[in-house]
């Protein structure tokens, strides 16, 4: 069962939290190796690649257009060390633990990276 919820903030707090007590976050990615990235709801022009604290979360979104994704586990210190560097260099925002509904933050990668110091 979930523990997301229609709090944005509070998600992410959860997710902060559940992924320094697990070092592991889960992404989307297809056969072909490709992570999925969707259209920004909050800026013009922008890519948001969404990710998880919960493999039971994640795995809810491979579904409908998303049928094709697995949930990827991507261990925490590679997240934080290497993605936030690779997603901010080239302007994708992170989404962390969208809902069911698909609502959650887009946040810039170098302040998702500051979550953990």
């Amino acid at each position: 069962m979930t523990k997301l919820t229609a709090d944005i903030k509070a998600n992410v707090e959860l997710f902060v939290a559940d992924t320094k007590e697990s070092q592991v976050i889960w992404g989307l990615c297809n056969e072909e190796g490709d992570w999925l990235s969707v259209a920004s709801s909050e800026f013009e022009e922008s890519e948001v690649m969404p990710f998880w604290s919960a493999e039971a979360d994640a795995k809810e979104h491979c579904a409908d257009e998303w049928v094709e994704f697995t949930a990827v586990m991507i261990p925490l210190d590679v997240f934080v060390e290497d993605w936030m560097i690779t997603l901010s260099e080239d302007g994708v925002l992170v989404g962390l633990n969208w809902n069911v509904q698909l609502e959650g933050s887009e946040l810039e990668p170098t302040d998702v990276a500051k979550l953990y110091l």
